[in-house]
């Protein structure tokens, strides 16, 4: 059975039951019988590609279609996958040694062509958001069918944990080709499911790969992810035994620990969620808010994130203002959370010379904890003298709009990366791949660049605490909260753990004897 985990308690809550009469008609497509797994999704995922994909939703799904050369464990340990091990012959020649007797979905062989196939893909395919995680490769060389060496143009000690991500995910190099740009539209992998179809908006379904190298760990035939954005509606479908497993909203978590046919499983998270800012070169950034320091500094301060998470997250998470999570060794211990102070941030305007109130649209995903977040920040920034404008938005549309600098404030999500210069590098340093804010501080840059050429941990844990007194001086981004990965499954489900990346690893998950 899955592990129930104990939350705090909080009040019993009533809650809106209009929307259940949609229960019906939401997973028609989910009628195939006792071994279909049958999970209910926030989001609609972006591109099932492991190049192209940007998003968690995204990684939930190619979790069970694309396997990884390496994970890592429940105790933050780097295990192999599709690698059998590693050995950095020095510091920038790093060799991986292969899985044997493993095939793709297509039936095209797993190997070191493969993998040089798949990493020089990441790299130079356009648009790719693997360029960034690793632009220190050189190159990659075949030493034999089952290993590979990774040649890097300068020491780069986050690569191997890097490939426990999207990075490490592996493709079928002849599928690849002959799809091009549309790969994402059928993916082809290794991992233990394969894709059949997907309906924008509505769901995604995958089928056992019969020839999967592990195959012994796997228990389901089919896998349904149902995208149901609406957090009450996911609840109720997992309360009538119509999902099996689900994202579980925080404030959602005791009538979960309630029901007797449900467990919860939960875990610290390696993500973050904050507001980004845009500061580029662009029109929408020509704003005080855009230009000047002082402003962004004001919109910090007139937040309570202790309050914010109260009222929105059931107080289940941490208020923070970096990127970095609490048990991380790199985390640095000097970034204070400041405190709300409206009086400072009124007085911040003054001298910035703006007259309130100041109008800010603030984008959010139009879910009820996103639009409740928005209007939370909306009503405490008032105070202070910002008029900001929560406009919610569907996810595709709201990310798209954000990547191309169409906003002027984003509320985002970062799930979290096993080494924080995947949670940090891509989104702060200029050109960042996922640099929304558009941000670019050439001493930050510096900071970043250092932290990636050291193994040692407090040598790097020291830029980084460099590195986030200018960050948080600059605010580009006003980091708010650490999160906690909540799930819930009906007790008819056995087997599910969680790590720390909120992913859901379907080995070793069963149908309930």
């Amino acid at each position: 059975m899955p592990h129930r985990t104990t939350l705090p308690a909080r009040p019993a809550r009533r809650r809106p039951f209009a929307a259940l009469a949609l229960l019906a008609g939401l997973f028609a497509a989910g009628s195939a019988g006792a071994q279909t797994l049958r999970i209910g999704m926030r989001d609609d995922p972006d591109v099932l590609d492991p190049t192209l994909s940007r998003t968690y939703v995204g990684t939930v799904v190619m979790t069970a279609l694309c396997d990884k050369l390496f994970d890592f464990d429940a105790q933050l340990n780097i295990v192999p996958v599709l690698a059998t091990g590693y050995e950095w012959e020095d510091g920038t020649h790093l060799l991986i040694r292969l899985r044997s007797g493993v095939q793709f979905h297509n039936g095209e062989p797993f190997d070191a062509a493969a993998v040089k196939y798949t990493l020089e893909r990441h790299q130079n395919l356009q648009g790719s958001y693997r360029r960034s995680e690793i632009g220190a490769m050189e190159r990659v060389e075949v030493v034999d069918p089952l290993a590979v060496r990774v040649v890097l143009k300068q020491p780069f000690s986050p690569f191997v944990a890097v490939l426990t991500d999207r990075a490490g995910m592996m493709v079928a190099p002849r599928a690849a080709e002959a799809a091009g740009k549309d790969f994402g539209l059928r993916p082809v992998c290794t991992g233990p499911f394969r894709f059949t179809e997907r309906v924008a908006q509505d769901h995604v379904t995958l089928e056992r790969f019969a020839d999967y190298w592990d195959k012994g760990r796997i228990h389901y035939d089919r896998v349904l992810y149902s995208i149901i954005p609406n957090s009450t509606v996911r609840l109720a479908n997992l309360q009538s035994g119509t999902l099996d497993m689900t994202e579980i909203a925080p404030l959602d978590a005791e009538a979960v620990q309630r029901d007797n046919r449900l467990a919860l499983v939960a875990t610290p998270s390696l993500g973050y969620g904050s507001l980004a800012i845009n500061v580029g070169n662009n029109p929408r950034a020509d704003t005080p808010l855009g230009r000047d320091p002082r402003v962004r500094r004001a919109l910090e301060l007139s937040i309570d994130r202790q309050a914010l998470s109260q009222v929105v997250f059931a107080g289940l998470y941490e208020p923070t203002s970096q990127a970095i999570p609490a048990d991380s060794p790199f985390r640095a211990p000097g970034a204070a959370v400041p405190a709300r102070d409206v009086a400072r941030a009124r007085a911040l305007l003054r001298e910035a010379g703006v007259t309130p109130p100041l109008r800010v649209p603030l984008t959010v995903y139009n879910t009820p904890q996103g639009v409740q977040a928005g209007e939370v920040m909306q009503a405490m920034a008032a105070e202070a003298g910002f008029a900001l404008e929560v406009q919610a938005a569907e996810f595709g549309t709201a990310l798209a709009a954000v990547t191309r600098g169409d906003f002027a404030v984003t509320l985002n999500g970062w799930s979290g990366l096993l080494d924080p210069d995947s949670n940090i590098w891509t989104i702060l340093h200029t050109g960042g791949a996922l640099n929304v804010a558009q941000y670019s501080n050439a001493a930050v840059d510096d900071l970043l660049d250092r932290a990636r050429l050291t193994p040692d941990v407090a040598a790097r844990r020291a830029l980084y605490a460099q590195m986030w007194q200018q960050v948080n001086a600059d605010a580009p981004l006003i980091y708010l909260w650490t999160p906690r990965n909540i799930v819930g499954t009906t007790r008819k489900v056995a087997g599910f753990t969680l790590r720390a990346d909120g992913l859901l690893r379907l080995q070793d998950v069963r149908p309930a004897p």
